[in-house]
C-alpha cells in the first residue's frame, strides 16, 4: 500500500492550503490513513487526481469546487507602486518568493513563486494580484514540485529557528528583570 511520501510526491507542492490542510504534506498523509479524499486539490487539477487514482488504485474523482476550481498555474503580481513596505505578505509565503524589507517595496520571484495565493489576503493596500503566468511577460515555468518542497521546509525551519531565538531572548529578559527587582535583593 503506497504511503504518504508516496502521494507527497505526486502532489504539486504549492503549499497552498486549499485542499483543507495546512501543506501538502499534511493533505498526503490525510489521504494515507483515508480521511480525505483525493480530489481535493485545485493546483494539480485532473492530472494529479488521475495520478493519485492510479497510484492508490481508486476511481478518479472530478475535482471537489468546494476546495476551488482547476485554472492555469498563476503567480502573485506586485503593484510595486502601491506597495508600502508593510512586509505582511512575507510571512505567509511558504516558499519564500517575496523579497523586500520593512517600508520598502516587495517584488515577486516569479520562478519561485508557486501561486498559492496566501499573500494576497494580508496586504492592506490590496497590490497584490494574481495573474496567469503567460501574461507576465518572460513567463518562466511553474517552479518544480521538489524544488517547493525544499523551500517550503527551509521556510518552516527559518520560522522554527526565530520563534525559539525569541522565546530564548524573551526568557533572559525575564531571568534579567527577576535579577534586577528589588524584591530579589537582600538589603
Amino acid at each position: 500500500m503506497p504511503g504518504a511520501e508516496d502521494i507527497d510526491a505526486l502532489l504539486p507542492q504549492t503549499q497552498c492550503t486549499r485542499c483543507g490542510y495546512p501543506g501538502c504534506r499534511p493533505y498526503a498523509e490525510a489521504i494515507a490513513r483515508a480521511e480525505a479524499q483525493i480530489n481535493q486539490c485545485p493546483p494539480g487539477g485532473a492530472a494529479t487526481i488521475a495520478a493519485l487514482a492510479q497510484l492508490l488504485h481508486r476511481e478518479p474523482l472530478p475535482l471537489n469546487p468546494a476546495n476551488g476550481l482547476e485554472q492555469a498555474p498563476p503567480v502573485a503580481f506586485i503593484d510595486e507602486d502601491a506597495c508600502i513596505g508593510c512586509a505582511k505578505c512575507l510571512a505567509p509565503c511558504p516558499v519564500d518568493a517575496i523579497v523586500g524589507a520593512r517600508r520598502h517595496m516587495h517584488t515577486v520571484v516569479m520562478e519561485l513563486c508557486t501561486g498559492c495565493e496566501l499573500c494576497v489576503a494580508p496586504c492592506p493596500v490590496d497590490c497584490i494580484a494574481m495573474v496567469p503566468r503567460p501574461e507576465t511577460g518572460d513567463t518562466p515555468a511553474p517552479p518544480d514540485p521538489a524544488a517547493n518542497r525544499r523551500r517550503f521546509a527551509a521556510h518552516n525551519a527559518r520560522l522554527a529557528r526565530r520563534a525559539e531565538e525569541r522565546a530564548m531572548l524573551l526568557a533572559a529578559r525575564k531571568r534579567l528583570a527577576a535579577t534586577d527587582s528589588p524584591s530579589s535583593s537582600c538589603e
